[in-house]
C-alpha cells in the first residue's frame, strides 16, 4: 500500500473542512431541516464515501443543486419522510453503478464542464457575498446578481452591519495576499486556515458583534426513516421525487468528476464505482434521517486547490466535521460566518475560468459562447437544468460543423454538355432532369454531409438553377445523406421534370422514401 502524503493531505484535510463547514450548515437551513443534518451528511460523505473507490480527490457532502426539491420534499411529506426518499436514492444508485451506467457521463464537453464551474463558481461568489456583509440572499441566481449594487451600495454606506462588512473583507484580503508572504509561511500554513483563524481571534477579542456558528448535538437529530411515510411516497409524485433526487443527485456527483479530473494529473475517476459509493452514502444517510448527498464541486476544487495527493485527505475532512461539531461545537462558536463566507467567495472566484474564457473567445468563439450560456443558464436555472441546456448546445454546435455541405455548379460547354435524355452522359450515382436539347447543361456536384440542417442552403441552391436548363446532380461525393435531404432531392427533382415536361433519367437511382 502507497504511503500517504500526509504534508498535503494534512493540511488539504483541514481547508476542505473549512469549505464544507458553512455548506453543510447552509444547505440543511436553506432546505428547512435542521443544520446537524448537513453536518451528518458531510460526515457521511468524508469517512464512509471518502474511503471508498471511485474518484480519489473528490468530495461529497449535501449540495445547494438538491436545496429546491429537498424543501419542497419536506414541506410536502414532513421530515420524518425525508429519510425514506433518501434511502430510495441511494438504492437506485447502487442499481445505476451495477449496471454500469455511470460511464455514459464520460461524454462531457470540456466547454460545458467549464461552464459549470463558471456557473457554479458565480451563484456561490454572489451568495455569499450577503453572507459577508450580514445579509440574507435572494432565493434565485438572477435575484442574487441583481440585488449586489444596492448590497454594495449598503457596505460602502454602513448601511449594513459594519463590523461584519470590515471582518469579511479582511479574511478576503488575507485569503488574496497570503501567496505572497516567504514561501516557508505559505506552503506551511493554508490561507483559508490562517484567515478564518485571524477573524475567529479578532471576534474573540474585540467581542464583534457578527453571526457565528450554532451547532447542537448530533444525537439529537439523527433518527431512522419514518415507516408511515412510505404509504405517501407510493404515489406518483413520491416515486416522481425520489426520481428526480437519484437523477440530480447523479449527474452532479459525475458532471463534477469530470471538472474534477480536468483540475490534476492524478488518478482518473472511475464513474461506475463513484456512482455506486454515492449510492452507498445515500443509503446511510436515508438510514439516518439525514440530507442527500453528492459529490461538491467547491470542496472538491478546494481539495485540489489545497495540494491533496490522495483519498486520505477527504476521509480526514470528515473526521474533523465530526470531532469540532460532536466534541467541540463551543470552538466552532467562535468562528464568525462572514469569515467562512469570505472563503466561499475567494473559492467560487477562483473557479471562474476568466483565461481560458479570453483563449476561446480568440481561437474558438463557438466554445465560447458554450461556455458562457452554460454559466448563464446555471445562474438563471439550476445546476442540472442548466448542464443539460450547455450540453445540447454543444451537441448542436458540433452536429451543425460535422454536417458541412459543399455546393458546387457549374455549367458545362454545349460540346461537353449537351442536352440531357436518351444516350445523355450522366454521371455515376446522380440525377439528369431537363428538357431534351434545352441548352447547356448544368452540373452540381454534391460532397460532404448532407443533413437536414443543411437542407435550407441545398434547397436554395436547387431552386436558384433556370427551370428550362437540363440539370446533372451528381451525389457521389456524399459521405452521409439523410432521410430530409433524400426526400428534398427527390421531390425537387420531380418538379424540375414536370415544369420542363422533359424526361428523368436516374442512375443510380435515388434511395427509396417512404
Amino acid at each position: 500500500m502507497r504511503a500517504v502524503p500526509w504534508r498535503f493531505d494534512l493540511p488539504a484535510s483541514l481547508v476542505v473542512f473549512l469549505v464544507a463547514l458553512p455548506l453543510c450548515v447552509g444547505v440543511a437551513v436553506a432546505s428547512g431541516v435542521p443544520a446537524e443534518l448537513g453536518l451528518v451528511t458531510g460526515i457521511v460523505g468524508g469517512l464512509v464515501v471518502g474511503a471508498l473507490p471511485g474518484s480519489s480527490l473528490q468530495v461529497s457532502g449535501p449540495a445547494a443543486g438538491l436545496t429546491v426539491l429537498v424543501y419542497e420534499a419536506v414541506q410536502e411529506y414532513g421530515a420524518g419522510a425525508l429519510g425514506v426518499l433518501v434511502l430510495a436514492t441511494g438504492l437506485l444508485q447502487l442499481a445505476m453503478g451495477a449496471l454500469r451506467l455511470g460511464r455514459w457521463f464520460r461524454a462531457m464537453s470540456a466547454s460545458v464542464v467549464h461552464g459549470m464551474l463558471a456557473g457554479i463558481g458565480l451563484t456561490l461568489l454572489s451568495g455569499q457575498l450577503y453572507a459577508l456583509a450580514d445579509r440574507r440572499a435572494p432565493s434565485t441566481g438572477p435575484e442574487k446578481i441583481a440585488g449586489l449594487p444596492a448590497l454594495l451600495h449598503d457596505a460602502a454606506t454602513g448601511s449594513a452591519t459594519p463590523s461584519a462588512v470590515a471582518l469579511g473583507a479582511g479574511t478576503l484580503l488575507v485569503l488574496v495576499f497570503w501567496k505572497y508572504l516567504p514561501p516557508r509561511v505559505a506552503r506551511s500554513v493554508p490561507a483559508p486556515l490562517a484567515a478564518v483563524g485571524l477573524a475567529g481571534a479578532v471576534t474573540a477579542a474585540a467581542d464583534l458583534p457578527v453571526a457565528r456558528i450554532r451547532v447542537s448535538g448530533l444525537l439529537d437529530v439523527v433518527e431512522l426513516p419514518d415507516r408511515g411515510a412510505l404509504g405517501a411516497l407510493a404515489s406518483t409524485a413520491g416515486l416522481g421525487t425520489i426520481l428526480a433526487f437519484t437523477l440530480i443527485a447523479s449527474a452532479e456527483t459525475l458532471f463534477s468528476a469530470a471538472a474534477v479530473d480536468r483540475m490534476h494529473h492524478g488518478p482518473r475517476t472511475d464513474y461506475d464505482r463513484e456512482l455506486t459509493a454515492q449510492g452507498v452514502g445515500n443509503t446511510l444517510c436515508g438510514l439516518l434521517g439525514a440530507l442527500p448527498m453528492t459529490a461538491v464541486i467547491v470542496r472538491s476544487a478546494a481539495n485540489v486547490q489545497a495540494g491533496a495527493r490522495t483519498k486520505a485527505s477527504r476521509v480526514l475532512h470528515g473526521l474533523w466535521l465530526l470531532l469540532f461539531t460532536a466534541l467541540l461545537p463551543g470552538a466552532l462558536g467562535l468562528v464568525p460566518l462572514t469569515a467562512l463566507a469570505a472563503v466561499l467567495v475567494h473559492a467560487g472566484a477562483k473557479l471562474v475560468p476568466v483565461r481560458r474564457l479570453a483563449a476561446l473567445c480568440r481561437d474558438h468563439r463557438g466554445e465560447a459562447v458554450v461556455l458562457v450560456v452554460t454559466a448563464a443558464a446555471i445562474i438563471g436555472t439550476d445546476l442540472f437544468e442548466g448542464v443539460l441546456i450547455g450540453i445540447g448546445l454543444a451537441v448542436v454546435k458540433s452536429a451543425w460543423q460535422t454536417s458541412h455541405l459543399h455546393i458546387g455548379v457549374e455549367e458545362l460547354p454545349a460540346a461537353e454538355g449537351g442536352g440531357v435524355g436518351e444516350g445523355s452522359g450522366v454521371a455515376e450515382g446522380g440525377v439528369a432532369a431537363g428538357p431534351d436539347g434545352g441548352g447547356p447543361l448544368m452540373r452540381v456536384r454534391l460532397s460532404g454531409n448532407a443533413t437536414f440542417l443543411r437542407l435550407p442552403r441545398l434547397l436554395d441552391a436547387l431552386e436558384r438553377l433556370p427551370a428550362d436548363r437540363p440539370v446533372e446532380l451528381d451525389w457521389s461525393g456524399l459521405r452521409h445523406l439523410d432521410h430530409a435531404c433524400t426526400v428534398a432531392l427527390t421531390t425537387w427533382a420531380a418538379q424540375h421534370r414536370a415544369r420542363s415536361s422533359a424526361t428523368l433519367a436516374v442512375e443510380p437511382p435515388l434511395p427509396t422514401v417512404v
